[in-house]
């Protein structure tokens, strides 16, 4: 098997960036002037995605950047060279059409985490609602009218009620027996079988573990759809 490594480098010739700036560029919600999110309509979090991105694929960014002289971006990924006959057959992919329109309620506390999914799930044409923690995500779901929303993504680790909390709130709520049926999905860092078992016993109906990978989510929310 042949290892090599591909490098991407990208330049602009933009207003660049000052080297103290620079240690922090992939900190989330990270813009250097004051004014910048006003000015350039962004929240801070673009870098601090493209490095979980590159990160999860293996591999490293880095930056380079001058005041008025602009900045030049390098990915490193690390790849492997295989034999085409050595590749396994993969489980047929999900019709993106068949998701289009699909509305989740997304449960989850970390800005950055949330901002990801968002990104992942609006792609394939999901409308996404989200919960900043527990609590907000019992209040959503009880203050809509059933068949707003298909399925819950619920995060676990979460202020003021956590996932499991907020799965029994909706699982018992009085007058709406569709949140007994509503899909909810787990995500949590926690990957081990006892936490597996944990979500169901909660009542969730799924699990999924972070950092979480499109295809899978999108597998997932397909299988456990009530259509």
């Amino acid at each position: 098997m042949i290892h090599f490594i591909i490098t991407y480098r990208i330049s602009d010739t933009g207003i660049g960036m000052s080297p103290e700036f620079l240690e922090h560029i992939f900190d989330e919600f990270s813009q250097e002037e004051a004014g910048a999110r006003t000015q350039y309509k962004d929240t801070g979090l673009g870098m601090a995605i493209t490095k979980r991105y590159v990160t999860l694929m293996g591999g490293s960014i880095s930056v380079e950047s001058q005041k008025g002289a602009g900045s030049t971006f390098t990915v490193e990924l690390s790849m492997e060279l295989i034999d085409a006959d050595a590749v396994k057959t993969q489980e047929q992919p999900v019709n993106q059409a068949e998701l289009t329109g699909v509305r989740i309620l997304l449960a989850e506390d970390n800005d950055l985490n949330a901002e990801i999914a968002m990104i992942q799930l609006k792609e394939v044409g999901i409308r996404v609602t989200r919960a900043i923690d527990g609590e907000e995500a019992v209040r959503l779901f009880a203050d809509n009218p059933p068949g707003t929303f298909d399925l819950i993504l619920m995060d676990i680790m979460m202020p003021r009620k956590n996932g499991y909390e907020a799965t029994a709130a909706i699982r018992a709520l009085a007058g709406r027996p569709d949140g007994r049926t509503i899909p909810i999905i787990a995500m949590t860092a926690n990957a081990f079988a006892e936490d597996i078992q944990s979500s169901l016993d909660a009542g969730m109906n799924a699990h999924l573990a972070k950092p979480i990978v499109r295809d899978e989510v999108i597998q997932t929310i397909s299988r456990n759809l009530n259509r």
